[in-house]
């Protein structure tokens, strides 16, 4: 079990490595023309095609045998992200506590918590995925 959750944090790692380099593609290029908060909506699409991506790539490797096994490492990535989030907003960028908000604030058009639940499923789907493509696979 503790081997799972190793080798889902070195994915985290990737997949927040992924994110940022995205997060800064998005800064650039696409923030000028739309605005900040436009980009954000759309970064969080675009994110979560990344997340699933890399999971759909990684989920062998970090061997978790069950659905509740998977959820765990979706969890576990929801709370290390959500820290990154928070630490970096605050100290690293001296966003402010509504700024940070804002972006999850779904009545007010923050998609991040969408974000945020893919990000926590992507293990048990990119599993279950993974058994069907084989599946397939298989049957030809």
């Amino acid at each position: 079990m503790r081997m799972i959750f190793v080798r889902g944090i070195i994915v985290w790692l990737v997949i927040i490595l992924a994110e940022s380099l995205h997060g800064a593609a998005r800064r650039f290029l696409l923030e000028p023309y739309i605005g900040e908060f436009r980009a954000s909506q759309i970064g969080v699409f675009t994110g979560a095609a990344i997340i699933f991506a890399i999971s759909l790539a990684s989920v062998r490797w970090i061997g978790a045998r069950s659905v509740y096994q998977s959820l765990g490492v979706g969890l576990l990535w929801l709370a290390l992200t959500l820290g990154f989030e928070f630490l970096l907003g605050r100290l690293v960028l001296g966003y402010s506590w509504e700024h940070i908000g804002a972006e999850y604030n779904l009545l007010k058009g923050g998609l991040m918590t969408l974000g945020l639940m893919v990000l926590a499923v992507s293990p048990v789907v990119a599993a279950k995925w993974r058994v069907l493509i084989s599946r397939r696979i298989g049957a030809n």
